[in-house]
């Protein structure tokens, strides 16, 4: 029967992305090193798997492609050419069009995706000296590979791992590319490991070959082939003593090009394929090569999410699954046993061992779904890169905690708004080489990149050691376009939140990197869309630290259920500090603009919630009532309830994908008693009511910095959310 290699095409995509980062990252570490060897084999093995698995599945571009960027690998790896800045950068053009392809191949796209200039600029690059490049190279990509002076003969003994086929690997294509590098004179098959037929399972691989090659290739480039599977694999190469060292009259198929080289590879894939059919007719066959697009296995058009998790976590919920059985069989045993006391008091023991294991499988899924924030900090090295070389600007980036774990979905949000903040610490906080100098600096420009867990959640900060922010230009900025009243008295930090206004930019002209005013908005959008908070502060001439704290998940929270008048809401634990029944000598007002009330001599703003929400409350006397404080960004909030209901665990459910997207509200969740509540956003509450005392004290804010003012919350009160 034909091995079905569909449902192996998800896996070679997600392994493809990983060796094109592992590309990236290698040519980092080889600019930095000045050409490596180790990454220089690193960037090849990647390479090498890339072309393996494409032309398993029959990605022609895709194979050609990166075929042409092993042709060069091979002559930097042999010395023959030097590690140049110009190839480095040619090679980095190259990881990216290895993008695009693996990008149009997982859309089921079987382009070039617009790489051919790329892939024939590769080819003639690495022509060899002594061979003028063909005039023309046909956008199929046919392939050269350098001339050696020697024919050399390796024995090779290849034994595959007997779960290859279980990886979507096919061995036979290994030796396609074998007889793709010469003449195969020899290919024997072992069959001495193959069980009865009634015992052979077709996903498992049980014989080898013995294999003779005559080829120009040295033997590293014979053991290359068989880089992705020598971990796993028996693997025995060995050089033949032959008479002489005659020069080669005439290139190999191979040499002449990729045409001719992939045509006699298939030809003798084929004829071993003819060999392992006979004896062997209950195996999995290889899928033939084919020179249209017949038989081949379309890409999946939408890749799905996809996890790696280790077996250890699989067995501890196979465990926990098993122990909930039990009591759940426990349960429906009392139950029909009737309403005596041995069984009540078994079911409540049943209950209870219940609840522990459900909490318990809760921590554990969570723990599934956590991946370490590297995955997202490592692609940034390569934009400081660019983004650096682009500005004229040296920067070392340094990044830590990259193994702190997050909820995968979380850190795949995080990576817009983190760009955004790299790409404004480049262009609007760090100078340039001659200005950090002329200000007594090092010329090159620090920038670092940090995440680690604090309590129940995760910071992230992002800090330069640029020029910091000038607040006089920052509000002389919101004068000029109408979000601050001249001469108003403003504090540093109503003027920190115009940096966060839409379209609010202190650049002085319009770059390819900044300029429009989007950046510093998305940021807050998308943080406050994750449930989390962000702080900035800077000191002129110093730097800037940008500091974004984030729940581990969003899938359940731990939350304050509150009650204001008829309506339950949920407050997000991590954000509560306190809570308490003011006395009369504790609230204060202030010039008429807020209240006030003083926690141990600290005063903090109180809001209303009812006001806020437009309820009507049981308790309008704060001294009645209930102050709860909650942290928002770097300052604190006390918001007036009624009660306080209870403690615990919620499970978020998305407003925005069963109703819409209100504002001050971050979800909802069903209660135990059957009711909804909705899960308050502390910052939305804390700028709403900034606002509200503005409003009071005179407005030093223009106009156009209200937004939506007093009607963010109608969707709360009047639309039945």
């Amino acid at each position: 029967m034909d091995l079905d290699l569909s449902r192996f095409s998800q896996s070679f995509f997600e392994e493809a992305a990983e060796n094109a980062a592992t590309i990236e990252s290698s040519l980092l570490e080889l600019e930095r090193s000045g050409g490596d060897r180790e990454c220089l084999h690193r960037i090849f093995r990647a390479a090498h798997s890339i072309k393996g698995g494409s032309g398993t599945f029959g990605l022609d571009a895709l194979q050609h492609f990166t075929h042409a960027m092993e042709s060069l690998l091979d002559r930097l790896r042999e010395g023959t050419m030097a590690t140049t800045p110009e190839l480095v950068g040619l090679l980095f053009r190259a990881c990216d069009g290895l993008r695009r392809l693996l990008q149009a191949a997982t859309a089921g796209d079987l382009s070039d995706a617009g790489t051919a200039p790329l892939l024939r600029e590769l080819l003639a690059t690495a022509a060899p000296i002594e061979i003028e490049p063909p005039a023309a190279v046909p956008d199929s990509g046919e392939l050269s590979r350098p001339l050696e002076r020697r024919r050399r003969v390796y024995d090779i003994r290849f034994v595959p791992d007997q779960g290859i086929f279980q990886r979507g690997l096919d061995p036979v294509l290994l030796l396609r590319d074998l007889a793709a590098l010469g003449a195969m004179q020899k290919c024997e098959v072992q069959l001495r490991g193959l069980p009865p037929l009634a015992e052979v399972d077709p996903e498992v691989c049980y014989i080898g070959w013995q294999l003779e090659l005559s080829t120009e290739s040295d033997e590293s480039a014979v053991r290359d082939i068989f880089s992705f599977v020598e971990d796993t694999s028996q693997i025995e190469v060995s050089e033949r003593p032959t008479a002489g060292s005659a020069a080669v009259a005439a290139p190999s198929d191979a040499a002449r090009g990729g045409a001719s080289g992939l045509a006699h590879a298939t030809s003798s894939a084929a004829a071993t394929a003819e060999q392992l059919a006979a004896p062997t007719a209950g195996l999995p066959a290889a899928a033939p090569a084919t020179s249209g697009t017949g038989g081949r296995v379309p890409p999946t058009k939408a890749a799905a999410a996809t996890l790696r998790v280790s077996v250890e976590k699989l067995d501890e919920l196979v465990n926990l699954v098993g122990e909930l059985v039990i009591a759940q069989s426990v349960i429906s045993h009392a139950l029909e046993e009737g309403t005596n006391a041995d069984a009540l008091a078994r079911m409540r023991e049943a209950v209870a061992e219940m609840e522990r294991h459900t909490r318990e499988l809760q921590e554990r899924v969570l723990s599934v779904r956590m991946v370490p924030i590297g995955t997202v900090f490592n692609r940034f090295q390569r934009l400081v890169r660019d983004l650096g070389q682009q500005c004229g600007k040296r920067i070392t980036l340094h990044i830590a905690g990259e193994e702190t774990e997050m909820d995968k979905g979380i850190v795949e949000q995080i990576a817009d708004p983190l760009t955004h903040l790299i790409r404004n610490a480049i262009d609007h906080g760090l100078e340039t080489p001659s200005d950090r100098l002329a200000t007594s600096k090092h010329e090159v420009g620090t920038l670092r990149l940090t995440a680690s867990h604090q309590g129940g959640s995760v910071v992230i900060e992002v800090a330069d050691d640029g020029r910091g922010i000038d607040w006089q230009r920052v509000r002389d900025k919101g004068v000029a376009r109408g979000l601050l009243q001249p001469g108003a008295s403003v504090t540093e930090e109503q003027l920190r939140e115009l940096l966060f206004a839409p379209g609010f930019s202190t650049a002085a002209a319009v770059t390819d990197i900044s300029g429009r005013g989007v950046g510093m908005d998305v940021v807050r959008r998308n943080v406050d869309a994750l449930s989390g908070t962000l702080t900035m502060t800077s000191e002129l001439g110093k730097g800037t630290r940008v500091r974004i704290k984030l729940p581990l998940t969003l899938a359940i929270v731990d939350g304050l259920t509150l009650r204001v008048g008829s309506r339950v809401f949920v407050l997000p634990l991590l954000a509560v500090v306190e809570s308490f029944r003011p006395s009369r000598e504790q609230l204060k007002t202030v010039l008429g603009s807020g209240e006030v009330v003083r926690v141990r001599s600290e005063p903090i703003p109180l809001a209303r919630l009812y006001a806020l929400l437009g309820l009507v409350p049981d308790q309008v006397d704060p001294c009645k009532a209930l102050v709860v404080v909650v942290e928002a960004g770097s300052s604190k909030l006390g918001l007036l309830v009624d009660e306080i209901v209870s403690q615990g665990q919620v499970v978020v459910k998305s407003l925005e994908t069963h109703y819409r997207k209100v504002d001050g509200i971050m979800g909802a969740t069903i209660l135990g008693d059957g009711q909804v509540g909705l899960i308050l956003d502390i910052e939305a509450l804390a700028r709403r009511s900034a606002v509200d005392s503005l409003e009071r004290s005179g407005a030093p804010l223009g106009p156009q910095a209200l937004g939506r003012g007093s009607d963010i919350w109608q969707g709360v009160t009047h639309d039945g959310a």
